[in-house]
């Protein structure tokens, strides 16, 4: 059956839409704000203050801007390019080379596993939210809930002193006795915990003792993970149409929030002192010459820009042919960057703060990822006048910035379904993307039991990190050096225009030779560096590390299977067949007849080809 030969339109194509089948963006707008919010999620928050102010302050900016422009700008300009000159998602975009659309199929699964523990961050963050809404903060002092390790100040255990003339070490409750005084740099406390920190692991996760004991489903969690599906299916129900909408709520209110705490952090006490380790004085510019800070400034490029997830290509494949992805490529990444550095000033601010009313070091107040967002934070929120609002302005920033980012990595498998499957979704698009939302729903459940917080840390430590550098090591690879890297720009001359031979030396010297050297960098020393995944003290169960091993196995080994699968569906010796899958396909080029223009007028017409995009035994075709 020829699935193209119907007239009818997708249900997200505009009758202004230039490809009337698939569809485009609404306006320019729709696509950069997308493309912002997938970008900019909360490791832009959680993570990259932290990294600065561990990696030497202000100096670590040096490092991450150029790896923003050796590693980041290059392999995002190439996946908007690639995606917008095909019209054409992750997956089936590897018609420019047959032998690596594993590569694509693993830029999916991994978007798949990603998808489903990132939402429930995102019920965290409405739980929270919604927790918000009292008069006092639940977790601003240690109630019913807490045990006789909570405290809001840290308790002193002993002491050295001096009593008639010497010098004595005793407990705390003797030197008060006596009106002593404890010596400077001798006081030894008790393991306390603050109120935030029971609140996060007792209530809220009700978290057990490690990844054996599952524990039941937290019921309240799992309502706050079915209304986080609700959203992003509503968000979705008409495709790109329909969100590209919503992400104009979704990608600039954090903005609005941001400079709200940001002004409210700066004006409370002990906040300079914050800043100032955040990218102050304290900055260290000898940090520079260890070999760490610069793997964390690639690593945090790499991750935050979504390259090699597959949602880049995704996403600009909803483009109009002769949209300038260069000039997008730059305003993204740009801002990705700038939001980054600002979200540091209003996290530093308030932490600041909260070490002086604490009456400790800023150091000890510091924190990142979940023990940031869950407990650092609010924390310091409660101690603040007004603290439910605080919390509430933060935490639904948090909702919005996991929500955006959350639709483009939707918006990715839908995409792949359309392309296997487009008549099917222009019939069938919402009960598609609501059948997508509700499997992963049910998928996520194992992490809102009581052991949810273990499997969302173990998905995150091995589908998040090697999974995606081995799929951007061989993207790069495939289209520089096998396709081509110079036919590769002259495709994107035919959506930009000409340009000059100095124009693409930087991009030349990047794509052929340092970002592939970058990546293979980054990729060997994770391997080399590994360590078994923990939770805070908590170590995984072998059984739990070889489960992570099965899903990162899963997601790769794609990439051999199905470049043997078409090796032996091609003809000829051994030899013949590999050189003829390291070719494009024959209906490999722009999606519309109207832009191939004479480099691509051989294409086989999609349109006119029964076997285009049908399902065979590999599972997909080109």
């Amino acid at each position: 059956k020829d699935f193209n030969l119907s007239n009818e339109k997708d249900a997200q194509a505009g009758d202004s839409d230039e490809n009337l089948e698939r569809g485009n963006w609404s306006n320019k707008a729709d696509y950069l704000l997308s493309m912002v919010g997938y970008a900019v999620g909360l490791g832009n928050v959680w993570r990259f203050p932290y990294l600065t102010y561990q990696n030497g302050g202000g100096a670590f900016l040096i490092p991450y801007t150029l790896m923003l422009a050796l590693a980041g700008l290059p392999l995002f300009f190439m996946e908007c390019s690639l995606g917008q000159f095909a019209s054409l998602g992750p997956i089936s975009v590897w018609r420019i080379l047959p032998l690596f659309q594993g590569v694509g199929i693993t830029m999916v699964i991994i978007s798949t596993f990603v998808a489903i523990y990132y939402n429930v961050i995102i019920a965290y963050a409405l739980y929270y939210l919604f927790a918000s809404f009292q008069k006092v903060l639940p977790w601003s002092d240690c109630f019913s809930w807490a045990d006789e390790f909570c405290s809001k100040t840290r308790l002193v255990s002993d002491c050295n002193a001096t009593l008639y003339g010497e010098i004595i070490h005793a407990n705390y409750s003797f030197i008060t006795n006596n009106n002593l005084t404890c010596m400077n740099g001798t006081i030894n406390y008790k393991p306390a915990q603050f109120p935030s920190e029971q609140y996060w692991n007792k209530v809220t996760l009700q978290r057990s003792s490690g990844l054996d004991e599952t524990g039941n489903i937290v019921w309240y969690l799992a309502l706050c993970l079915l209304l986080s599906w609700m959203i992003v299916g509503a968000a979705l129900f008409k495709g790109i149409k329909s969100s590209g909408k919503v992400v104009y709520f979704t990608a600039l209110f954090p903005y609005v929030i941001l400079l709200i705490l940001l002004v409210r952090g700066a004006t409370l006490e002990g906040a300079r002192d914050g800043i100032e380790y955040y990218i102050g004085t304290q900055s260290n510019i000898t940090k520079l010459m260890e070999a760490e800070v610069w793997k964390d400034a690639a690593t945090q490029i790499f991750y935050s820009l979504s390259v090699a997830w597959g949602g880049l290509v995704a996403l600009s494949s909803y483009n109009k042919f002769h949209n300038n992805c260069y000039s997008d490529a730059i305003i993204v990444c740009v801002t990705n960057c700038v939001t980054s550095i600002f979200a540091g000033f209003a996290i530093f601010s308030i932490l600041g703060h909260m070490a002086f009313v604490s009456e400790r070091p800023v150091s000890e107040v510091v924190d990142s990822g979940f023990d940031l967002a869950f407990v650092a934070y609010p924390e310091a929120l409660s101690k603040l006048p007004v603290s439910p609002l605080w919390s509430f302005l933060f935490f639904f920033m948090l909702v919005l910035l996991g929500l955006d980012s959350q639709f483009a990595s939707i918006e990715t498998l839908t995409t792949t379904i359309h392309d296997i499957y487009p008549e099917a979704m222009k019939k069938l698009r919402i009960p598609i993307t609501l059948g997508v939302c509700i499997l992963l729903f049910f998928l996520g459940l194992i992490c809102v039991t009581q052991a949810g917080i273990y499997w969302v840390n173990l998905i995150d430590h091995f589908c998040a990190g090697w999974g995606i550098l081995i799929a951007a090591v061989l993207e790069i690879i495939g289209i520089v050096y096998i396709y081509g890297g110079n036919r590769f720009i002259e495709d994107i001359e035919m959506m930009i225009g000409k340009k000059s031979r100095l124009f693409w030396l930087w991009w030349r010297a990047c794509w052929f030779f340092i970002t592939p050297v970058l990546l293979m960098a980054i990729l060997v020393w994770s391997l080399v560096t590994f360590s078994t995944p923990t939770y805070g003290s908590v170590l995984y169960p072998t059984w739990g590390t070889v489960v992570g091993w099965c899903m990162i196995i899963f997601c790769v080994i794609w990439i051999p299977i199905i470049a043997i699968v078409k090796i032996a569906k091609a003809e000829g010796n051994l030899c013949q067949r590999i050189v003829s899958c390291c070719r494009p396909a024959a209906n490999w080029g722009p999606y519309l007849e109207c832009h191939r223009g004479e480099r691509y007028s051989h294409v086989v017409d999609p349109k006119k080809e029964k076997e285009h995009e049908i399902p065979t035994v590999s599972g997909f075709v080109y």
